[in-house]
């Protein structure tokens, strides 16, 4: 007989990994113990040394549902007396590279109980085991015990205690379970007064029939909800929040609805069914019939499912209602709402709140994703993701540095590294707010807290001087005593997406609507190459002007004029302008004449490569959008409009000095549509004389370099045509085509590539 000790890293902490262990062991008959050490399980057996391989074999093969190793560390230890198996009380004397699971959906134990009329938690929103359930959201720190977590709040009852300790029941070491004798309960308010009700979830589905906004707390955050089909709750809803055209994601209660009014791939229906249940932008198809003001302007929508035992009793409530809004509840730019006296501050917004007693520790946002010609992109990784961690390449030699990585401005995560091993943060967005740069500290404290990481030797951040993550870099380098590191923005977009593709070297096309660049200029249409450490620019599309800087981000009008003042003559363009495109100036025919004088002066103008604002400037021309309320709002449209467009038109190219000329096309789109060209045909033809440009000047930067990958990144590759019209050129010419696999092509994985960036630094 030997004793062996087997110590366990990954996601082995509120899944039911102990009585996996518990059962497994003493089906084999071995003695011994299980525990856990912070964020690592130690498990010692004793028996025969060939009992005790199998034991490790079925370990790594019949995990529980959410469980995952990364690694296992065995060795043969001094013999021990153990009279049978025993489960352990945690302690946290070992710090390794296991994370806490991110919170996943209501199993389909747990929901069957909540439908049975005759089961003690019929009905009940918090129920949950070891399978399912919040994890992230409601940790303190580790190991991850009840008492640790925002469910210390409410002692176990008698029943619920038996199951907890009962190593054979599912919810034993449920940290999370709890019934409605001893759980979180719900209340329903109108305004500030708590409305008396026996059942608020019906008293909230009755008031969203009758058109109401309501607002409900939730897992992770709040949602500000209305019936998906009321078109007059919906412009309610857009005129009290001030979101004028952002599309709104939806909850359907089951996929046969979603069926309904959407297009769903395979792969499509695998992800939206998930126990992460993300949102996922689908097609509308030729049934859809909800109102345009849901999604206006656009061929698709977000859809997600019910996750929650709280979403599913509002659909079994409701009798009437298939699909609900379900928007994040927070002013514009500022985090979501967590705590119930915030909510109830947005009395000007929602007429009734849907709340909780259970504090959320860790807001964590709906991820989203988008299929791109089959293929998943992350548009934000958050609830159902966060916090598992990413693996650095072994092809890559890093350091020995621990490094915390803060991500650009806007639509910002931040990622801790440590050995090979980078954990990345959920969705923090726009830093440039006072609200949610606390937010990003407080989120920076709580993923130190479950990782056991509490030092640092690298501070990265982005190269923009002037960002608030800059900043803080330039802080905690003085806290910790570290080395600040800037990464240039599109390098961290490449090191992520090399890094998702297991590569070490490659071309990259960058295209997205912003990046300060090393030469203190905006990038945002770039051909880099990069061998994962380090970068140097190739080729890029034109340089243009931008008058009045961010003003012609926000009225992408001022962008268009700029473009084609290199076409034509100040006479010519102000007849243009004045003639079709004076409603997209704010001041009209007068503005008109100062955005000449300004590109004629180069007074308060700014130089800019990104491929957003050209494709900004062709939705102008074509009359689609003049203003953008929200990123990427016109591009976005103008994808929408390109959308099934036969490819009747080609718009051609010129390239010269490694620049893609982008002047020439918006004079062809102006000229094609004063010939009364089909509009779609032309945002088609102008979608892809961008990428086929764009294609062509990586093709010539990797045979300059040798090398036969090429990858895209940017926030403009979520555009599924422009994605299809780069990967086709680029193949066609014999070239492997590298896209995001597992990580995002926006700004949501620039700390992911920062943190890489800092790992490779000698």
């Amino acid at each position: 007989m030997i004793v062996k000790k087997i110590l366990v890293q990954g996601i082995v902490q509120g899944v039911g990994f102990r009585p996996f262990v518990y059962r497994l062991a003493t089906n084999l008959n071995l003695s011994g113990t299980v525990k856990n050490l912070g964020n690592v399980v130690e498990i010692k057996l004793k028996g025969s040394n060939d009992v005790i391989e199998e034991f490790i074999h079925r370990l790594q093969n019949e995990l529980p549902p959410i469980a995952k190793i990364d690694s296992l560390e065995i060795s043969e230890v001094d013999n021990e007396n153990f009279d049978n198996f025993k489960i352990l009380e945690s302690d946290d004397s070992y710090s390794g590279e296991s994370v806490i699971p991110p919170d996943v959906a209501i199993c389909d134990k747990c929901l069957a109980e909540i439908r049975n009329p005759n089961d003690r938690r019929y009905k009940y929103p918090f129920n949950a085991c070891t399978d399912c359930g919040p994890r992230f959201t409601v940790i303190e720190t580790v190991p991850y015990d009840r008492i640790r977590t925002s469910m210390e709040d409410f002692p176990l009852c008698d029943k619920c205690e038996v199951e907890y300790r009962n190593p054979l029941d599912r919810r034993y070491h449920g940290e999370a379970i709890c019934c409605e004798d001893c759980g979180p309960s719900m209340e329903i308010y109108k305004g500030h007064e708590k409305v008396d009700s026996e059942n608020p979830i019906k008293y909230a589905a009755d008031r969203l029939a009758e058109g109401r906004i309501i607002a409900i707390k939730g897992i992770g955050g709040t949602h500000l909800v209305v019936d998906a089909k009321d078109n007059s709750a919906i412009k309610e809803l857009r005129k009290r929040l001030g979101r004028e055209m952002q599309a709104f994601a939806v909850m359907s209660k089951d996929l046969e609805t979603v069926k309904s009014y959407a297009l769903l791939s395979k792969k499509e229906i695998e992800t939206i069914t998930s126990n992460k249940r993300p949102i996922v932008i689908l097609k509308k198809n030729n049934d859809y019939d909800f109102p345009e003001s849901l999604s206006p302007g656009l061929h698709n929508i977000g859809v997600m499912l019910p996750y929650s035992p709280m979403h599913y009793l509002l659909f079994d409530e409701s009798e009437d209602i298939s699909t609900y809004v379900m928007t994040s509840a927070n002013i514009p730019g500022n985090p979501m709402m967590i705590t119930n006296e915030e909510i109830l501050s947005l009395d000007n917004v929602a007429d009734y709140f849907l709340l909780h007693n259970r504090r959320i520790l860790n807001r964590c946002d709906d991820s989203v994703i988008r299929f791109r010609n089959d293929e998943l992109s992350f548009i934000r990784r958050s609830r159902g993701y966060t916090p598992e961690p990413y693996k650095i390449s072994e092809k890559y030699s890093i350091n020995k540095d621990t490094v915390l990585a803060l991500g650009p401005e806007l639509d910002v995560t931040f990622s801790i590294a440590k050995k090979d091993i980078v954990y990345p943060s959920q969705h923090i967005g726009n830093t440039n707010k006072y609200k949610t740069f606390n937010f990003l500290k407080e989120a920076i404290e709580h993923l130190k807290r479950i990782t056991k990481i509490n030092e640092f030797d690298t501070i990265a951040c982005d190269l923009h001087p002037q960002f608030f993550t800059t900043k803080l870099a330039n802080e905690l380098s003085d806290v910790y005593d570290a080395q600040v590191l800037s990464v240039q923005h599109h390098h961290a977009h490449a090191a992520a997406l090399a890094n998702d593709n297991n590569i070490d070297e490659m071309i990259v096309i960058a295209a997205d609507g912003v990046g300060y660049g090393s030469d203190k200029t905006s990038w945002g249409g770039e051909i880099l190459y990069t061998d994962i450490s380090d970068f140097k620019r190739m080729a890029s599309l034109e340089v243009q002007k931008m008058p009045g800087g961010d003003q012609a981000t926000k009225y992408p009008a001022r962008m268009l004029a700029s473009i084609l003042s290199n076409e034509y003559s100040n006479d010519e363009l102000e007849d243009i302008l004045k003639s079709n495109y004076s409603h997209f100036f704010k001041y009209g025919n007068i503005e008109i004449d100062n955005v000449i004088k300004q590109l004629n002066s180069n007074l308060n103008v700014g130089l800019s490569t990104s491929t957003g604002r050209v494709l900004d400037s062709v939705s102008v021309a074509l009359n689609i959008c003049g203003e953008r309320t929200y990123e990427g709002e016109c591009s976005m449209k103008l994808e929408s409009v390109a959308y099934g467009a036969r490819g009747d038109i080609e718009i051609p190219f010129e390239i010269k000095n490694n620049k893609l000329n982008t002047s020439k096309i918006l004079r062809e789109v102006i000229e094609l549509k004063e010939k009364g060209e089909n509009v779609k045909e032309i945002a088609n033809a102008a979608q892809n004389a961008i990428s086929n440009g764009l294609s062509e000047l990586a093709i010539r930067s990797a045979d300059k370099k040798g090398v036969n990958q090429i990858g895209a990144t940017g926030g403009v590759f979520y555009n599924e045509a422009i994605t299809l019209a780069c990967k086709n050129y680029i193949t066609s010419r014999g070239f492997e085509f590298i896209q995001h696999k597992n990580t995002c092509a926006g700004d949501g994985s620039v700390s992911l590539g920062q943190a890489i960036v800092a790992k490779l630094k000698k």
